[in-house]
């Protein structure tokens, strides 16, 4: 039997495959219901144990992941475990968070005897079904050492950045190039239809050449096959990591104009009413022909 025992708060998209693929390791997982019971449900029917409280959850775990929106959600989830969590546990915080926030956490974890690891997670809810993510971890050299065997239950790609923090730094770097990809494939979409080349033209030419990508192919999944769940990021985390980006810049007086066109293109699209849980990424597309009075062909 593992070790260590593991409660997983935010079991959506990403959370409920990463769990589930805890519990087929072997580990003993506890889960937490939100809005949403469905994976809950099925989580518990796979023998997992549901906590009524955040409280409860904490005193049954060793290791706790969190998949939570951003750092305002995951800091408050903190404050309420803390307190019952058991000398030497471990936070593994798997959202997309703010550096400096997760930073300031792990010290406050530390001087209450237990620890703070960041582990975002790069890859797709169908890759988080299938146990195939990848991380980039911030985390001490023994903590990731403890760590790595429960990862590699969800991930097959595993790289440690550094510290508490690092991993948090290089996801919005991660982010900022492929929002960046998205920013860009939505105008040249967009000028493309205006100057008269279809999206089909335009995807048979760079599909399978060097600008192609996995990234270009979820993205055009929306664009030209028109499958609005191609790739299920929001809008509004797209917009939230970018601020992220943002700050990071700001914290080491970095000038980035790029970073600030990527965010003020979402920033637009979410302002223009791209807000919702089912407005994602891809959808961009759309609301940058629409600001720009293009009609697809």
């Amino acid at each position: 039997m593992n070790k260590e025992s593991i409660g997983f708060v935010g079991v959506g998209l990403m959370g409920h495959g990463m769990a589930a693929n805890l519990l087929k390791a072997g580990y003993p997982v506890t889960v937490i219901a939100h809005r949403n019971r469905a994976p809950v449900d099925d989580l518990v029917s796979k023998g997992a144990a549901e906590a009524s409280s955040l409280a409860a959850l904490a005193e049954a775990s060793t290791v706790i992941h969190i998949c939570a929106p951003g750092s305002p959600q995951v800091e408050a989830i903190v404050d309420e475990i803390m307190p019952h969590m058991s000398p030497d546990s471990v936070i593994v915080d798997c959202s997309t968070a703010d550096p400096t926030s997760t930073m300031a956490l792990a010290e406050k974890l530390a001087a209450a005897g237990c620890h703070m690891a960041d582990a975002p997670l790069g890859g797709t809810p169908v890759q988080a079904e299938a146990g195939e993510l990848a991380t980039m971890v911030g985390a001490s050299t023994e903590l990731y050492d403890r760590l790595t065997p429960v990862i590699s239950a969800w991930a097959t790609i595993i790289v440690h950045m550094g510290p508490s923090g690092a991993g948090h730094k290089m996801k919005l770097l991660n982010n900022f190039l492929a929002m960046g990809y998205a920013s860009l494939y939505s105008e040249a979409l967009a000028l493309s239809e205006k100057v008269g080349i279809t999206t089909q033209q335009f995807d048979s030419v760079i599909r399978g050449s060097r600008m192609d990508c996995g990234f270009y192919q979820t993205f055009m999944g929306y664009a030209v096959e028109g499958n609005p769940e191609a790739h299920k990021f929001t809008l509004t985390n797209a917009l939230k990591d970018m601020r992220y980006l943002e700050a990071m810049a700001d914290s080491v007086d970095l000038p980035n104009p790029v970073g600030n066109t990527i965010k003020n293109s979402f920033a637009m699209a979410v302002a223009a009413g791209g807000d919702g849980p089912s407005d994602y990424v891809p959808h961009l597309v759309d609301f940058v022909a629409q600001r720009s009075g293009v009609t697809k062909a």
